[in-house]
């Protein structure tokens, strides 16, 4: 079975303080971060799973968190010069890392761009001052605008905002504002997307008025249109890009790639070469059991059964726009397309896919009702 392409997951798991609408492993910090400790646990931890690369260069790698920019430019020069050694980087990888506009001085963007970073994703989530404080952030529309002209200012020519809509107490007009905002800055990536709340955050447990749905949808329509209009195009549920600017990392997660993931909590997904099966792994979860020396970094390695196969693609594939080969499943699964052609007819006589003898892709009903059908492929 040819293997699909690798990518690198790196996840920092410290934040200036957890905000109130966040699920990730975050921890707010307390005191100065162990930045040489964590670094030194992080190219451990690669070291005892880079054997699953079998041979693959790195096409691409994310640092994540939390908020990765409190770490210092020469920690993260050291962690990719130090990754390099033990997987080989593609010639052309992309190196993706989260920074937020409150925690970075502007010699920082310098430091990282010259350590090999050459994509910046930037948390802005807001430009109003007042939904940035309901949404826990410690930064200001100010600093916001600051952080894009100083990454620009750094070489960074691939420069990705975050940015968030249905926020509490949001009209649509308060919602096309911050997406104005956003293209006014041309950057070449857009993340937007619905705050949704999620369980074992604070929102969850005193949640906040949101949007009701006809005003939510009224923000996804005319916020898509200036989208559009402003020469982005929509690649992926959420994500937003100029032509040639997707991000390469992202796409392999949604392509069914392979990826390592390394440092608190991160997921991987590794396909086996003999026998096709897929691994998912998941490291310990709280800083202090990863950095323990006595304790593995592996807190679980599971096999995804044949049952689940179907799910797991089509749950990933299906968040793209493109249509798909209908070969791609047999090629990254040890699922053959016979199995799932009777569930993708009855997914096409219901108006939800579009299909031919070679590909598969959603129409703009299987788009709203996606989770429809994705049920198809439920395992009985």
């Amino acid at each position: 079975m040819l293997l699909p392409p690798l990518s690198l997951y790196v996840h920092i798991p410290w934040c200036e303080q957890k905000c109130p609408y966040c699920d990730f492993n975050s921890h707010g910090r307390k005191g100065a971060i162990p930045e040489q400790q964590y670094v030194d646990a992080l190219l451990a931890d690669l070291d005892r799973d880079k054997h699953l690369a079998q041979g693959r260069p790195l096409n691409s790698i994310f640092i994540g968190g939390g908020t990765p920019s409190l770490i210092s430019a020469a920690g993260i020069d050291r962690l990719l010069r130090e990754i390099e050694q033990r997987v080989p980087f593609a010639r052309d990888i992309e190196i993706t890392m989260e920074a937020n506009p409150g925690t970075l001085e502007a010699g920082r963007y310098q430091g990282y761009r010259r350590a090999g970073v050459n994509r910046l994703s930037i948390g802005v989530q807001s430009f109003q001052p007042e939904k940035l404080r309901v949404l826990g952030r410690i930064h200001d529309d100010a600093q916001a605008l600051r952080a894009v002209s100083s990454a620009r200012e750094a070489g960074f020519e691939r420069i990705n905002l975050d940015l968030m809509h249905g926020l509490p107490g949001q009209s649509v007009e308060d919602a096309l504002y911050d997406l104005r905002q956003a293209i006014a800055q041309e950057t070449v990536h857009l993340s937007w997307y619905q705050l949704t709340i999620e369980p074992n955050t604070q929102f969850a447990s005193r949640p906040p008025q949101l949007p009701e749905e006809e005003v939510q949808w009224q923000i996804f329509e005319q916020g898509r249109d200036l989208l559009l209009a402003a020469g982005y195009e929509q690649y992926e549920i959420s994500a937003w890009a100029k032509p040639g600017y997707r991000c390469q990392h992202n796409l392999n997660y949604w392509r069914f790639g392979d990826y390592l993931g390394i440092g608190c909590g991160a997921h991987g997904k590794i396909t086996q070469p003999l026998t096709g099966q897929i691994l998912r792994t998941v490291k310990v979860k709280h800083p202090a059991g990863f950095l323990d020396p006595h304790r593995a970094f592996m807190d679980s390695c599971a096999r995804v059964e044949e049952e689940d196969f179907a799910l797991e693609y089509y749950m990933n594939r299906l968040r793209l726009m493109e249509s798909m080969p209908l070969s791609e499943l047999s090629e990254r699964t040890p699922l053959s397309q016979a199995k799932v052609q009777p569930l993708l007819e009855q997914a096409k006589r219901r108006g939800l896919i579009h299909m031919d003898a070679q590909r598969m892709g959603l129409t703009d009903q299987g788009h709203r009702y996606l989770n429809e059908l994705l049920a198809l492929f439920l395992p009985d």
